[in-house]
């Protein structure tokens, strides 16, 4: 959620540059979108850090689960468990399989809708917590993991081992090696070479669509956070100021209200996909 403080010595265009820039292992203010030799500290803090509170509230669930009439707590757990196995159910349709997938279909959906969910917190609050703690004005600090593509490339990465994993153990190493040079278009021996191009080009396809949906939404979203900050830091210089402050209240408010649909369908719509590509994995051709 947006708040009316941005840092007077910096422009518009640099405030925004700012609380784009990762804290990262470079020190530098800007790096390219794909750098293997760049480490982003704050991704890696706050994705993990969310990760571990997502396993502390299902294990928490499970430890106080009673066969009573269950609080709000175990009931909220119990229908997002309960859809999550009824999902899996109608696309993976190995009950081997599900014991696995469906726990980590649900630890996925709860874990990025805390990661997006950090985008409703205020721009500027963590950031300047952290400056606060550096003793370092021009420290960098983005609180929204899944706004990094780093981090949705890397769980949509994870997707694809597993998708490759269930190939290989539904179908044999052979089944699935024969599935790759003869799918889509025919076993005659002319086409492996097409049939091979063209499944390499679907997994391929499948990952990169998978992360770049989730960071194009989350990215965009904090984007529209940082320039309704913008609106609100303007007020105290502008002439027309209480309005921009009016406004910097409503336009926040509102799209903090709509922002959460958006956190919760980019968390549902990862997790159907994931159920999606690792069912696919079971499905002869």
């Amino acid at each position: 959620m947006a708040i009316a403080h941005a840092t007077e010595a910096l422009t518009p265009s640099e405030y925004i540059v700012h609380h784009l820039t990762h804290l990262n292992n470079t020190g530098a203010k800007q790096v390219d979108i794909i750098d293997w030799s760049v480490i982003n500290y704050d991704t890696l803090f706050f994705s993990v850090g969310l990760g571990l509170l997502t396993v502390f509230i299902l294990w928490l669930a499970a430890r106080r689960a009673t066969s009573g009439v269950p609080g709000r707590f175990q009931g909220s757990i119990e229908m997002l468990v309960e859809m999550v196995a009824d999902q899996a159910k109608g696309i993976i349709h190995s009950a081997e399989s599900r014991r696995f997938v469906a726990p980590l279909a649900l630890t996925v959906f709860v874990w990025i809708f805390l990661m997006n969910a950090m985008d409703l917190l205020p721009v500027d609050l963590i950031p300047k917590l952290w400056q606060e703690a550096t003793h370092d004005e021009h420290a960098f600090m983005r609180v929204v993991a899944t706004a990094d593509l780093s981090a949705t490339l890397g769980m949509s990465v994870g997707v694809l081992l597993l998708c490759l994993y269930y190939n290989i153990k539904i179908k044999g190493l052979g089944g699935w090696t024969h599935e790759l040079f003869t799918t889509p278009f025919g076993a005659h021996p002319a086409l492996w070479p097409v049939n091979f191009a063209m499944q390499i080009i679907e997994f391929l396809a499948k990952t990169i669509s998978h992360g770049m949906r989730l960071f194009g939404n989350m990215y965009a979203g904090e984007l529209v956070f940082m320039l309704i900050a913008l609106m609100g830091g303007a007020w105290a210089v502008s002439t027309s100021g209480i309005l921009l402050a009016i406004g910097h209240i409503l336009a926040g408010t509102a799209w903090a209200i709509f922002h959460i649909l958006i956190i919760l369908l980019q968390a549902f719509i990862f997790m159907m996909l994931t159920l999606v590509y690792i069912g696919q994995a079971h499905e002869g051709h």
